[in-house]
């Protein structure tokens, strides 16, 4: 079937040559009518196996819904099949019946109709008597080598015709070349017609040797391969529609956590520069401590979000220059409760949302919000517990005075055993240990960075991420 565009309406003139060119092929049928082989049963069968196939046509587009589709059938080789068994005029007639049916079908723009009957109606009449003047010419039969390698070549030269007209129609409507066009339409469908060539050689073969029912059992099989090729064709359609549908939530989930954290620091100065250093320091020490891949993920996410449930706090607690009150520290203590309950509403990222909850807990069991010691906080939230307790002690848009990396090891070797998980703050002395003075300051630290959006997007769109859960303690 021929393509169908939604560009410019065709001029008076391109409406008038196609009709002329529809009349003029009515009378060349008509003319040559009398020389062909109307063999109505064949007929009835070809015109079946031609319809039968376009309305099992093969959607290879990108996108289906797309005015400018692309349609694989085995009509065109029914069609050859009447080109050569019947001759010009039934084939036209069989050409024109199936536009007509698919029409029905489709509903493609009438001008495009109009083209495409124009095609359907000169390229199997032109072939048929071409085929016929040459066979009879050269004397052949279907005894002779040479009858089916006129076969052959006739289906290209059908084919030629047909993508003349067709593609000669849409390159006047959308003003591109004709050499483009045949590159973007020929190109990727040749080896189907090399392998269509043949079947119709080996289908004529099989009618001439064997009789009809031969024709009939190629025609069946090849319906049904039709048929299981467009089902699967259709399922990869529906399997691209799913990964642009997931790619978009997952741009619209990563990119609402984006903007809730750049809104939080435009309250709170150190909010994205602090969960990008936690993020980084997390993932090198989850790293460090043989976690997997997928829980170093789930680490890495839970530090860029850990302090996201600040949201809920005002602009008195997040910007007080002033000492803060009983009250103030309960609303704050409530932060890690609220991050959880935000990112757990986004589906794939309940990990995440249990270790941000639990990230403010103690080794010791005095922690909040809910006094869990020891190995029953999750590995995740010990480690973000650390990179937490280390930057705010070492940078300098901390709510205290920064420290020297030295002086922030010591004191976190001090706290080992109650605030903090003695394994994991081991873990993160070794690691400073061979860095340099700039990596111990996680000054410089980017969170558009450590997000890396599009990464993030892909894994989310691929059921990755944020990744899977983490749990025990480090080795």
């Amino acid at each position: 079937m021929g393509a169908a565009l939604t560009i410019p309406d065709p001029s008076r003139a391109a409406n008038a040559a196609m009709t002329g060119a529809l009349a003029a092929a009515s009378a060349l049928a008509v003319t040559t009518a009398g020389a062909a082989n109307w063999n109505l049963p064949l007929l009835a069968s070809l015109f079946a196996f031609a319809v039968i196939s376009d309305l099992w046509a093969i959607d290879t587009s990108a996108n289906p819904s797309e005015q400018h589709r692309m349609l694989m059938s085995g009509s065109f080789l029914a069609l050859v099949l009447a080109m050569v068994l019947l001759g010009g005029a039934p084939a036209a007639l069989i050409g024109v019946g199936t536009i007509v049916v698919g029409h029905i079908r489709f509903g493609e723009r009438r001008d495009l109709f109009v083209n495409n009957l124009v095609a359907y109606a000169w390229f199997p009449l032109v072939g048929g008597t071409v085929f016929h003047a040459l066979r009879e010419g050269r004397g052949v039969d279907a005894h002779d080598p040479l009858f089916y390698a006129l076969i052959a070549g006739i289906f290209f030269f059908a084919l030629t015709v047909n993508f003349l007209v067709i593609a000669g129609y849409n390159c006047y409507l959308d003003g591109t070349s004709l050499r483009a066009k045949a590159g973007r339409a020929l190109a990727p469908v040749l080896g189907w017609d090399l392998v269509a060539a043949a079947l119709a050689v080996s289908m004529v073969y099989g009618y001439e040797q064997l009789g009809g029912g031969a024709l009939a059992l190629c025609a069946i099989v090849m319906l049904s391969a039709q048929r299981l090729l467009s089902q699967v064709f259709a399922a990869e359609q529906r399997s691209r529609q799913l990964e642009d549908r997931m790619g978009a939530f997952a741009k619209l989930h990563v990119g609402l956590l984006h903007t809730m954290i750049r809104t939080l620091d435009l309250r709170d100065r150190m909010t994205a520069r602090h969960s990008a250093a936690v993020a980084h320091y997390a993932r090198e020490i989850a790293t460090a401590i043989a976690m997997s891949e997928d829980e170093q993920e789930v680490v890495h996410t839970a530090g860029l979000l850990h302090d996201i449930g600040k949201f809920n706090l005002p602009d008195s607690i997040l910007k007080a220059d002033r000492p803060l009150n009983t009250a103030d520290w309960e609303l704050i203590r409530t932060h890690p409760a609220e991050g959880a309950q935000l990112i757990a509403h986004l589906e794939g990222y309940a990990d995440a949302a249990e270790i941000v909850a639990a990230h403010h807990e103690r080794y010791d069991g005095n922690g909040y919000p809910t006094g869990l010691a020891g190995t029953d906080i999750p590995l995740g939230a010990r480690i973000i517990s650390v990179a937490d307790t280390y930057d705010v002690l070492t940078a300098r848009d901390s709510y205290r005075e920064p420290i020297s990396s030295a002086e922030a090891l010591e004191e976190i070797r001090r706290v080992a055993g109650t605030q903090l998980d003695p394994a994991v703050v081991s873990a993160f002395v070794e690691l400073l240990a061979a860095k340099d003075l700039t990596y111990r300051h996680g000054n410089d630290a980017d969170f558009e960075i450590e997000l890396g959006m599009e990464t993030r997007v892909a894994r989310y769109a691929a059921g990755l991420a944020p990744g899977s859960r983490s749990s025990g303690s480090p080795t």
